[in-house]
C-alpha cells in the first residue's frame, strides 16, 4: 500500500511539473526583442520565475531562469519590484501571444544573462 501511494504522489508530482514546465524550442529565436517595461507581478518560484511586465500599451508574460540560476548570478527576487523599470531581451513564444522567454535582464545599470 505505502508503496503505491509513493508511486502516485510521484506521479503527481512528475504531471503537475510536465504541465508548468516546457521546452524552449516553442520559442522563436529568429526574433529577438528588446524593450524597457515596467513590472507589474513577479512569481518566484521554481521551475521558473514569472514576470508580467507592461511595455507600452501591452503586457507580456515572461519566464525569466531557475531561481538557483538567477542568485547564483547576483540576481535576487528584491531586484525585481512591482513598479520598477527593467530592460529584457529574449525570444517571443511561436503561438501565445504576449508570452517570451527572457535570455537577459537589466536591472538598473546591471546586466543579468539567464540561460
Amino acid at each position: 500500500m505505502l508503496r503505491k501511494l509513493m508511486a502516485a504522489t510521484l506521479l503527481i508530482g512528475c504531471l503537475s511539473f510536465g504541465v508548468r514546465h516546457h521546452g524552449w524550442s516553442s520559442y522563436d529565436q529568429t526574433k529577438t526583442l528588446d524593450f524597457s517595461c515596467t513590472v507589474e507581478t513577479l512569481k518566484y518560484e521554481n521551475p521558473h520565475a514569472l514576470v508580467n511586465v507592461k511595455a507600452k500599451d501591452k503586457t507580456w508574460l515572461v519566464y525569466l531562469a531557475p531561481i538557483t540560476r538567477m542568485e547564483a548570478r547576483g540576481l535576487k527576487q528584491e531586484m525585481i519590484k512591482k513598479g520598477s523599470t527593467v530592460r529584457i531581451v529574449g525570444y517571443p513564444h511561436k503561438e501565445v501571444k504576449d508570452e517570451m522567454r527572457a535570455e537577459r535582464i537589466y536591472v538598473g545599470e546591471n546586466k543579468y544573462e539567464l540561460r
